[in-house]
């Protein structure tokens, strides 16, 4: 017999935010700053809870830098060596805005681990990036992480439904479940495998079960919205959905801060486009792994994005749009925002008419 989930599930272009009265005079009054408390570590984190990905074009260390000046965080690419974290952990003061990614490499992803904080005297916070974080062996590795660093921030998935994000914050010891199966734009789990889960959907459901989840000490379960977001209206729509972090990969790809294959001028060498691929694309196994394996297919895209110039222009206009759509819906911080929010399903979201803009 065919199972069906018959409710009906949202993706960000599914819906629109409504207005409502306000209190705040201006955008330029409301708050986007969090504070939070973790369910297992003890540490507090004080910023804008906006991520870049860790992905190997935009986890770079200048954008560690770039996003740090507006106190929102950046998870570093998993290729980075022990020395090169270490050296920049001792020369910039990012540390708690700059991640260290991980993947399920036991033995040397936790040597790595431990090498930095030998050498820092920090416990680093740390993003433990897989594509599927649906297996038990998923769960007791983040255990095992957590064992060995008891108070670092610890972020891990992906997972798109409830009760993964139960699992890993239960029994993973996790702070903050990553919530988003295929939704990148340079993803094509849904196209290789037919696996995933409407966005905004996932968001509204794992951050409802998340923060149902209390500590001994009352704190909570926090998610992060992986994936999705095109323009800043989806950021916004994310976290008025219930989302703690929201993080970026392509719309911060192509900005000054990137590393990776930039497509130049031919006249004047400056920078043109930026070539952008998704982790699990053949690319990028092919340029960090031992290729596509045969019992594996590509499951990323490759593209050239524009240059976009600096970073802070593009958070700028992310951090813009979410202050104003707080704004119109009567939130005076982002705190209150999920609180304040009301959706309303339309059949589109905005005029597309193809006109240039000037």
């Amino acid at each position: 017999m065919l199972k069906i989930d018959n409710d009906i599930k949202l993706d960000f272009d599914d819906v629109l935010l409504v207005p409502q009265r306000s209190y705040a005079a201006s955008r330029k009054e409301v708050n986007l700053k969090r504070n939070f408390k973790f369910y297992w570590s003890d540490k507090e984190w004080h910023g804008v809870p906006l991520m870049a990905a860790n992905m190997d074009t935009t986890g770079t260390f200048n954008m560690g830098i770039s996003l740090n000046n507006h106190e929102a965080i950046t998870c570093l690419h998993k290729y980075y060596s022990s020395d090169a974290i270490e050296g920049y952990y001792k020369y910039y003061n990012v540390e708690s805005n700059v991640w260290v990614s991980i993947g399920m490499d036991v033995e040397h992803e936790l040597e790595r681990l431990f090498k930095i904080e030998d050498n820092t005297s920090i416990q680093p916070n740390i993003c433990i990036d897989i594509a599927n974080g649906y297996t038990e062996k998923f769960i007791d590795y983040c255990a095992k992480v957590r064992l060995e660093f008891p108070n670092s921030i610890i972020m891990a998935g992906n997972v798109a439904t409830p009760e993964m994000v139960s699992e890993l914050i239960l029994h993973g010891e996790v702070d903050i479940v990553k919530v988003g199966i295929g939704p990148g734009s340079a993803c094509t789990t849904r196209l290789k495998a037919g696996v995933g889960y409407p966005q905004l959907s996932a968001i509204a459901e794992c951050s409802h079960v998340a923060h149902g989840l209390r500590s001994d000490t009352g704190r909570l379960g926090l998610i992060c919205a992986d994936g999705g977001c095109r323009y800043p209206a989806d950021v916004a729509k994310a976290y008025a959905a219930g989302a703690d972090f929201v993080m970026l990969g392509g719309m911060l790809a192509g900005t000054e801060e990137c590393e990776g294959e930039w497509i130049k001028y031919a006249d004047t060498h400056e920078k043109k486009s930026l070539v952008f691929y998704g982790m699990s694309s053949k690319k990028a196994q092919e340029k960090h792994g031992d290729g596509l394996l045969s019992y594996r297919s590509s499951e990323g895209r490759v593209k050239e994005i524009p240059y976009k110039g600096k970073a802070e222009l593009v958070v700028n206009d992310i951090l813009g749009g979410v202050r104003s759509a707080c704004a119109y819906t009567g939130a005076t911080s982002l705190k209150d925002f999920s609180k304040t929010a009301r959706f309303v399903r339309v059949n589109r979201t905005h005029n597309d008419l193809s006109v240039e803009e000037v």
